[in-house]
């Protein structure tokens, strides 16, 4: 049975700043892009969460929840540099890191002698190393499996540690309310709902064909996930699948012909990031995003291994057309050939 650590350092970017000037400290906190740009919070402290803020919310928005919240537009070199750090002390521990974003990571301690082979008392190390040394908090959780790990670092937020032992497993996992199942979005939240399914121990009362003719293959993993089961290894390199470039409008495209207008400044700035890639994985799809400016939004994608303007133009107005409306963010990318694997994050 693996050991498991998930650290997840507790609003990263919104951390370090107030790290660097106390006085943020207790005050509502939000980094991201400026009203005026139309940008949205990449993530906030706490004091701004009590508002209802959220990442991934426009800053608009954020501001008329709370009118003296502090924007700062970031440093993310800053930011990967501390990171850098993080990842360093984590590699004191071991070499199995699977980084999922800047600010956190699985670690696999499986068969690392560290304080006698006790995965808690390495996360707990860790978290005291991070505060001392970079002035952070991390939470950490500690499971036999990345399903409940990732879980246990929420569950004691911020700056907490939780540990869930193979002999809590299915007590813990049988409360488990089905939201917090990694994939159950609002929708399929709302689908299970509807067939009466709110905790893990609802989902494990149906069968697996069940679930599988509810929600195909998703349904699967919902029956293993109910039983606390995830055989997923710590991978410390993942496969690339795409990559991307988007851009959100200070003023609304109010038409076809000017989302068209856009295309190739978002290609270039697409293929100067597919450049940076090594290796190169071949492209095996193109896909044009659409954002409207009622924030509904629409993905439209074609298989090509050799993608060119018309094509990025065909698949745009077939996305526009979907909603006929101004359209407040444009992206383009590429689907990427899956045998190719990449390092994940440049971090190092």
């Amino acid at each position: 049975m693996r050991k498991i650590i998930h650290c997840d350092c507790d609003c990263f970017y919104a951390a370090v700043e107030m790290r660097d000037n106390p006085a943020l400290n207790d005050v509502p906190i939000a980094i991201g892009g400026s009203v005026e740009q139309r940008g949205v919070v990449a993530t906030c402290n706490y004091p701004a969460r009590e508002f209802g803020i959220h990442s991934a919310m426009p800053m608009a928005q954020a501001l008329k929840r709370c009118p003296h919240l502090i924007v700062i537009r970031g440093d993310m070199a800053k930011y990967k540099a501390v990171a850098r750090q993080v990842f360093a002390i984590y590699r004191d521990v071991t070499e199995l890191i699977e980084p999922l974003s800047l600010d956190e990571a699985f670690l696999d301690v499986t068969n690392v002698t560290l304080c006698n082979g006790s995965a808690t008392r390495m996360a707990e190390a860790i978290r005291q190393r991070v505060k001392s040394e970079i002035g952070i908090t991390v939470s950490a959780g500690v499971a036999p499996n990345k399903f409940l790990a990732k879980i246990a670092s929420d569950w004691r937020k911020p700056d907490g540690l939780f540990v869930i032992t193979p002999n809590d497993i299915d007590s813990f996992v049988q409360q488990l309310p089905v939201k917090k199942i990694h994939g159950v979005g609002p929708r399929t939240a709302e689908k299970l709902a509807g067939l009466g399914i709110q905790t893990c121990a609802d989902l494990r009362a149906r069968s697996l064909t069940e679930l599988v003719e509810q929600f195909g293959r998703f349904g699967h993993r919902l029956f293993e996930l109910s039983h606390g089961r995830d055989e997923r290894p710590v991978k410390t390199h993942r496969e690339r699948k795409s990559i991307s470039t988007e851009q959100t409008y200070s003023q609304d495209l109010p038409t076809l012909e000017a989302c068209r207008q856009q295309l190739p400044d978002l290609l270039s700035d697409l293929e100067q990031r597919y450049a940076r890639l090594d290796p190169a994985p071949a492209v095996r799809g193109l896909m044009v995003k659409v954002k409207f400016n009622d924030f509904t939004q629409t993905t439209v994608e074609h298989a090509d291994p050799a993608p060119s303007l018309d094509q990025f133009e065909s698949l745009l107005t077939i996305g526009w057309l979907r909603g006929e409306r101004p359209v407040r963010l444009l992206g383009v990318g590429y689907r990427l050939a899956e045998e190719v694997t990449v390092q994940q994050l440049s971090l190092f």
